[in-house]
């Protein structure tokens, strides 16, 4: 029996993902690549990514840490970045959109992949000295 070939999605709609993070605090989204059995990993050697979160209220673009591995990259929130995350004094302080975008090689051309956008809902800290 033969097998069909493997369609690869790329470009195909996004998950829409919500990622809480406490304002001040270091935060990771960890993102799997599999393919269409749900089971093995994406060869993702050679990819390279890069991920931002944006605030309309100010208007600022951060861009966060991504570490890539084998089929899966984890993106980084760091505390000197999520600090600044919403100034208001209430429980949830601020909602960012982020997304994470992938640079796959091609021979003919880099295919340009956003398989993860979302919103960054962002909680205020109440520690005493922390950031609300």
């Amino acid at each position: 029996m033969c097998t069909p070939p493997m369609i690869e999605k790329y470009g195909a709609k996004p998950a829409n993902v919500q990622w809480t993070v406490v304002r001040g605090d270091t935060a990771f989204l960890q993102v799997q690549f599999y393919e269409a059995d749900e089971t093995t990993a994406f060869d993702t050697d050679g990819w390279t990514y890069s991920a931002t979160a944006y605030d309309p209220f100010g208007d600022i673009l951060d861009e966060l840490v991504v570490v890539p591995d084998n089929g899966f990259v984890t993106i980084k929130a760091s505390p000197s970045i999520t600090e600044n995350w919403g100034s208001r004094y209430q429980s949830v302080v601020s909602e960012l959109q982020f997304d994470l975008q992938v640079v796959i090689p091609d021979q003919d051309e880099d295919i340009v992949w956003t398989p993860v956008i979302g919103t960054i809902c962002v909680l205020g800290d109440i520690t005493p000295n922390g950031t609300l």
